[in-house]
Formats: structure tokens, sequence, C-alpha cells
């Protein structure tokens, strides 16, 4: 199994754009938690943490996009210097405000502009990944496994250094430490100029559309939101399980199996030779999904809980994995990093979403009742990716 992933590795100048990607990604999994226990901290209010939270998640999820286009036009360097620069700024001045206790209304603002001038990192990396190994694709499976095993360490990572430092140090420490892992990993991916795509302008007499303007987008783009609703209501729904088990100190280890599951899956997925069409394999991924989801509603007990978790967490690697590499055939090449970040974007839109929907049944109904919430997004996002057969299937192969 291990064979594919050295060979990637041995791709010159990998490695270190592999360790670049991993130490900027950190922040993906610890900003959002760093807000709340920071404005929470100062304010003794988590209505007020939450609402600064998501005003990042929706400033991201509009920049995000942005500075991924004008990174495929002008090339990564020119594009995440100044934008990452930026976010450094917005993140200490969001600081700043909350530790000298200025009006409450300040802190949006401020987070709205940490929120734009944040990357989907992964998005970039993973458009270098298609760039290095352009002259053998059939390998690009194997580098997205490999990327999405790295995300699932640092949705593992993330939460207990975030939560450890604003706890046991300091409430800001979380964030700060969150903000200058983003600066930190950009500023070393963006001197890798050696295994940077090449700028690629908008083709003379193209049409001036944006990757929205592509009907396969506008199925992918719901599918993965969907997803992003399972995997927060999978980890709020979790959480709550533990608790009314009286175990809530096992939350961790719980959504610790969920997420082993999803990572072993990834290592598995990358390293066999797939015959099968690419569109093919995402459709029965998402069935496969909608399928994993229906045992945690139906269990009682938490250590058994456990192990049906880390086996649903098995068709979750093997269904975003072919969902990016679909993207990246049906994109244009000068689009590849924006539609690549546009459907990283709408899972973080899908996880604010699904907090809320299933913190709210939690609280209305139990926590056996929220596991329905990934259950009813997994079956949505089934139907939509078979309703969008015939567009996905013009681009996957």
């Amino acid at each position: 199994m291990s064979g594919p992933y050295r060979e990637l590795l041995a791709v010159p100048g990998a490695r270190l754009f592999v360790a670049a990607g991993f130490v900027g990604r950190m922040s993906m999994a610890m900003v959002g938690i760093g807000i709340v226990l920071l404005v929470s901290a100062v304010t003794g209010s988590y209505g007020i943490a939450g609402g600064v939270a998501a005003t990042l998640s929706l400033s991201y999820a509009v920049g995000s996009p942005l500075s991924a286009r004008y990174a495929d036009r002008y090339g990564q360097h020119r594009v995440l210097v100044p934008v990452v620069l930026a976010n450094a700024v917005s993140f200490t001045v969001l600081i700043l405000f909350a530790e000298l206790g200025l009006p409450v209304w300040t802190l949006f603002p401020a987070a709205a502009m940490a929120g734009l001038t944040q990357v989907s990192l992964g998005a970039w990396v993973r458009a270098r990944w298609s760039h290095v190994l352009r002259e053998t694709p059939a390998r690009l499976h194997a580098a997205f496994s490999f990327e999405s095993v790295v995300d699932e360490s640092i949705f593992v990572a993330g939460p207990l250094i975030v939560t450890a430092l604003a706890t046991a140090v300091h409430p800001a420490a979380g964030l700060g430490t969150a903000a200058s892992f983003t600066l930190v990993g950009c500023l070393l991916l963006a001197g890798q100029r050696g295994t940077e795509p090449p700028p690629r302008p908008r083709p003379p007499g193209a049409r001036a559309r944006g990757v929205l303007g592509n009907p396969a987008m506008l199925v992918m783009i719901p599918v993965f939101l969907l997803l992003g609703v399972v995997f927060a209501a999978i980890d709020v729904s979790g959480v709550a399980f533990a608790e009314e088990e009286g175990h809530k100190a096992m939350a961790g280890v719980l959504l610790g199996c969920y997420a082993l599951g999803s990572g072993v899956a990834a290592l598995w997925y990358g390293a066999r030779h797939w015959r099968t069409p690419l569109d093919r394999r995402f459709r029965v991924g998402l069935l496969l999904v909608a399928v994993a989801m229906v045992p945690p509603v139906l269990v009682g007990d938490l250590y058994l809980m456990m192990v049906v978790v880390f086996f649903s967490g098995l068709a979750i690697s093997p269904t975003i994995i072919p969902g990016y590499g679909l993207v990246e055939r049906l994109v244009p090449e000068h689009q590849l990093t924006e539609g690549l970040a546009l459907v990283s974007t709408s899972v973080g839109v899908g996880l604010a979403g699904g907090s809320s929907v299933a913190g709210y049944v939690v609280d209305a109904h139990g926590a056996q009742a929220a596991f329905l919430v990934p259950m009813a997004a997994a079956l949505a996002a089934a139907a939509v990716g078979l309703a969008g057969t015939k567009i996905m299937r013009s681009g996957g192969s």
C-alpha cells in the first residue's frame, strides 16, 4: 500500500509543498473553535462567540474562491503573499479587539476581514499535484487520496491543539497559533516556485464567466455542501451522544474513530488502480455514505457506536477523493484552483449549517434523533448526485 505514496513523495519538490500545505491547513480545524473559546471567555456569551465564528465562515465562503480565481490567473505566489499578510493582520486585529474589551460589534468586521483573506489551501496544494503529475495523470487519485489523509489528521489534531492552548495557556493562544500556522505555511508554499502551476489567463475569446457558469459545478457544489452537513452533524451528534451516555470525555475518541475510518479508506483507495469510471465511483460513494449513516441512528451503546462510526467513516474518503478528481476534469485548466476551492468552501458552509441544525435537534429531541440529520443530508447528496449523472459523466472517465 505504501508504494504509491513513496512514489508521490519522490516527485521533486513534493515533500516541501506537502509539508507547507500541512502547516498552513492546520488552522482550518482550529479557527472556529479558537474564536468561540476566545470570544466566549472575554464576553461571557457563547451566542456572540458563535455569531463571530459564523461571520468568519460566511466571509471565507465569499473570499476563498475569489483568491483561488486570481491564483489561477496570475500565479499562486503573486496572490498568496499579500493575501496571507492581510490575513495575519486581520487575525491580530480580531484578537486585540477582543482582548482590549472593545465594543462587541467591532469583532464582526474584524472576523469578516479574517475570513475574506483566509485561503482554501488544500485546493492550492491539490492544484500543485495536478501540475507536477500532468505527465502521469493516472497517479492523481493517489495524490488526492494522500491529501484526504492529511485532512483527516488535521481534523483529529487541530481541535486538540487549539483547545489545550486556549484553556491551559491563554484564551487567545489557540486562535493566535492557528493564525501563525496559516502565515508560516502559506509563505513557505508561496516560496516554492518550482512546483507552482503557471499562470493561466483566460483564453482569448473565452466568455468571462466563473466556475459557477459550468453546469457540472452546479451539481458538485450542492453535493459537497450536503456532505459538509453530514460531517458537522456527525460531530455534534457524537458529542451529545457521549454526554448523554455519561462519558463526555470520550467524545473525542468517538469522533476520532470516524476520522480514522475515513483515513484508512483513503490509504486503501489511493493504493489501488481503478478501472471503474470516475463519475461512477463518485455516485457509488454517495450511495455508500447514505447507507453508512443508517446504523448510527439505531445504536444506543457508546462503545458499539465507536465501532459503527468507524465503519461509517470508511465511506467518506472514497467519495470525497473521486469528487475532487471529477472537479479536476470537469473545469477548464485555467479555473482549476477556483473549482477546487469552491467545492472545499461548500463543505465549509455545510459544516456551519450542519452544526446548527444538529444542535437544534439535540436540544429538542436528544442525540439519538440528531443522527437523523446526517442520514437525511447523505440521502439528499446521493439524490443530487444521481440526478446529475449525465452532466458528471460528460467529464468523468
